[in-house]
């Protein structure tokens, strides 16, 4: 606890923390959302999928080039406007679904919404990096993000749940308008503990091909298919678990055994940032991920809401304490003037998974039920160990003397 008591005394630290949470908290409701939403007026978890995954690509697209021109204008003038379009288009989506307008129709609303969202978490994580002082605090800072993190995806699918089966199924996405306005509006005053703009003249990029895609920088892109594959298991177990809970008649339950997921992330994530490691990096991230391994196939055991409940869990654990390795992985291969984008590109991965995930699990149980759901989130688990296993050398080559003990 003192560590993280440390943090939160620098002057503005909990405050633009605090905001950050309260920006980013309609993320979480917004998969879980859709899904309840489009799969009870419209009565298909395929649209369903397919909905939330190009808001979701929308989101992680939209977020890459957002966050490069955060780096290069500043967060308060890039997101302030880009947050009031994406409000606009997901109260136009809700508007959209409620007048039962034809299926094509939702899609636009849906992709303005996405890609005009941004990734408050990755600007929160920016001003950390700027306020703190050494590489310990980072570590804790970092934790403390993904924590808060989890905790939107505690309060989040409860919530969205609640509003979606006892209000209207599209009550659930009128709090995430609300959210991230006023999120917005207390993060963005805050111009104290805005990262200040750095010329990019005034660092040297090894190439220009470099400059225009920081996935080519050595090591971030293995880092961020991984991320991407851990997004897939996300969406995955989004759309698998309402599938579930409905076929055992308990759909109204969704929300709770979500939240159960992230509970146990939570707890893992502040445990784990309350340490300071000694194992070197690469290998906390390599442990992390073969852990959410094995963490998917154990859910193929679960059929009944009691198993899913004692099962999921253990998903959980393995999931904030690898994010928090991923993004501190970037924010030492990356140059400082690109970090906000490094770190967006984390999101951009797990946007794009959770894309990714939703629309092949949506269209699986379609066919095959929600066991079918399971068996999909399973093999993204699989194959992020398989891209963390291949990418080892590469990152243990990009970042030498800094993937250290203590790093």
């Amino acid at each position: 606890m003192r560590a993280y008591r440390e943090i939160l005394t620098i002057p503005g630290a909990w405050q633009f923390s605090a905001a950050g949470l309260l920006a980013r908290a309609g993320g979480a409701m917004m998969g879980i959302g859709l899904v309840l939403m489009v799969s009870a007026l419209y009565g298909s978890y395929g649209l369903a999928g397919a909905l939330a995954a190009s808001n979701a690509v929308a989101w992680a697209l939209g977020t890459a080039a957002l966050s490069n021109l955060v780096d290069r204008y500043g967060q308060r003038r890039v997101m302030y406007p880009a947050v009031i379009v994406s409000c606009a288009a997901l109260a136009l989506l809700v508007v959209f679904a409620v007048l039962l307008l034809p299926a094509w129709t939702l899609f636009a609303p849906a992709i303005i919404c996405g890609a005009t969202g941004g990734a408050p978490g990755a600007l929160v994580r920016a001003r950390w990096n700027h306020a703190v002082s050494n590489a310990d605090q980072l570590h804790t800072a970092y934790s403390l993000e993904s924590t808060l993190d989890e905790v939107t995806f505690i309060v989040g699918p409860v919530l969205a749940t609640f509003l979606s089966t006892a209000v209207h199924p599209a009550a659930g996405l009128i709090a995430p308008v609300v959210l991230a306005l006023l999120g917005a509006h207390l993060l963005y005053s805050q111009r104290a503990t805005e990262p200040p703009i750095t010329p990019r003249a005034a660092t040297a990029e090894p190439t220009p091909l470099l400059r225009r895609l920081i996935l080519l920088v050595p090591g971030v892109a293995a880092v961020v298919a991984v991320n991407l594959l851990i997004g897939a298991v996300f969406g995955s177990i989004d759309v698998s678990v309402v599938a579930a809970a409905t076929e055992w008649g308990v759909r109204e339950a969704s929300g709770l055994v979500l939240a159960l997921f992230s509970v146990a992330s939570a707890a893992a994530g502040f445990w784990y940032g309350a340490r300071l490691w000694q194992a070197p990096l690469v290998t906390r991230f390599m442990a992390g991920v073969a852990a959410l391994f094995v963490a998917c196939w154990a859910l193929l055991f679960a059929d009944s809401v009691l198993l899913l409940c004692l099962i999921g869990p253990m998903v959980g654990v393995t999931v904030a304490p690898t994010l928090i390795n991923g993004n501190s992985l970037v924010a030492v291969l990356v140059s400082r003037d690109r970090l906000t984008e490094g770190l967006s590109w984390m999101g951009t991965g797990i946007g794009i998974g959770v894309a990714i995930g939703s629309s092949a699990s949506g269209q699986v149980i379609d066919h095959a039920g929600y066991h079918g759901g399971f068996v999909t989130v399973a093999v993204f688990g699989t194959l992020a160990a398989v891209i963390a296993l291949s990418g080892r050398r590469a990152l243990l080559r990009a970042g030498p003397g800094r993937l250290l003990p203590g790093d």
